[in-house]
């Protein structure tokens, strides 16, 4: 079967992902477990559809059928990116939407791999990676590398209503339990869960505090900039001085395996109710600081961060489709340019 896979069709992501390949004119494959619901959705879609009993049996059913491209949707990304990104090296293209720090690295561990077997692996193709990573690219663009960068990632997402779902709740936990991570020197080091600390104002005027958090967009800062000191943070998480202050004694408890399962499976089961998005607008900052004391600072803004994260990943896959793609693993700036942000619907305000 050819054609472009989307992995968990049936979820908020993976269907407004396969709603954007088909208004390109592109035939998506919903790939999921429930044979049921991927049939009502591809009825009201137009789609085709692929039943896979598990997420580990994905990686064979991707390696025997040779799909042309395959999103990945599914989550926790720390399971599923990197043995579904080496089924695709067989000159299937790759792309999914993680920030995990270990999610993104080991995907472009495989750069030399996907070179040899005409693959294009981009991991990070949505809001996260891509945001911060658009505007890192264009404050460096032409100019020597800086001595130290800082990301900020202020996403704006409606919640639809529903459980919180146990991929969701693994990966938050996976962020607590693994303490966050800064780049000093040129070395990954340790940091101290809620710390790096900014109070940012946002070019509406709105204010939000940002703490550091280990995500991906801290390794793509580094590589495309060449900075040896790197700070990724979050506006994602509660910032307040009391949560910054009693963060790593809950990681501590959350670190204790009964305890981390029980919670993991609480949290999962969780009913969120449905609630519009926080802010008018999805903001990605980045500032670079130079040996001569130099400094550019520069935003992205985008709309909804849900809907902004499934526009990239339908350019990505749609580029890749075209054979744009260069085989290699590159994170989607790196891949198709900071103009792939703009592509997607983001806009580079005033100063980036």
């Amino acid at each position: 079967m050819s054609g472009i896979w989307v992995l968990g069709g049936t979820g908020r992501t993976g269907r407004v992902i396969a709603e954007e390949l088909l208004a390109r004119g592109l035939s998506p494959v919903l790939v999921g477990r429930d044979q049921a619901r991927l049939d009502e959705l591809a009825e009201k879609l137009g789609a085709r559809t692929r039943v896979v009993v598990s997420a580990s049996a994905v990686p064979a059913a991707v390696a025997e059928e040779r799909p042309a491209v395959v999103v990945n949707t599914i989550g926790p990304f720390t399971g599923t990116a990197l043995p579904i990104a080496r089924a695709c090296l067989r000159g299937t293209h790759y792309l999914d939407l993680s920030n995990e720090l270990t999610a993104v690295t080991g995907v472009l561990d495989l750069h030399e791999e996907a070179v040899a077997a005409g693959s294009c692996l981009v991991p990070g193709a949505g809001f996260g990676v891509l945001g911060t990573e658009s505007v890192v690219l264009r404050l460096c663009a032409g100019q020597p590398a800086p001595e130290r960068v800082r990301v900020d990632a202020v996403a704006s997402v409606a919640m639809e209503e529903g459980i919180f779902g146990e991929a969701l709740a693994a990966s938050l936990l996976d962020g607590l339990t693994g303490g966050s991570r800064r780049y000093a020197g040129g070395r990954l080091v340790r940091a101290r869960l809620g710390s790096g600390f900014e109070r940012l104002t946002l070019p509406d005027g709105t204010t939000v505090g940002t703490t550091a958090w280990p995500s991906g967009e801290l390794e793509v800062a580094r590589r495309v900039s060449g900075a040896p000191d790197v700070v990724a943070a979050t506006g994602a998480m509660p910032s307040g001085r009391l949560v910054r202050a009693l963060l790593p004694g809950v990681a501590a408890l959350v670190s204790v395996p009964p305890l981390r399962r029980a919670l993991k499976r609480r949290l999962a089961a969780m009913r969120v109710k449905a609630r519009p998005a926080p802010r008018e607008f999805t903001w990605a900052h980045a500032r670079a600081w130079w040996p001569d004391g130099s400094t550019r600072e520069g935003w992205l803004r985008a709309g909804e961060g849900m809907a902004f994260t499934a526009a990239v990943a339908a350019e990505v896959a749609a580029r890749l489709a075209r054979g744009e793609g260069r085989p290699g693993a590159r994170t989607p700036g790196a891949m198709f340019g900071p103009e792939l942000a703009e592509a997607a619907g983001g806009r580079f305000v005033p100063g980036a």
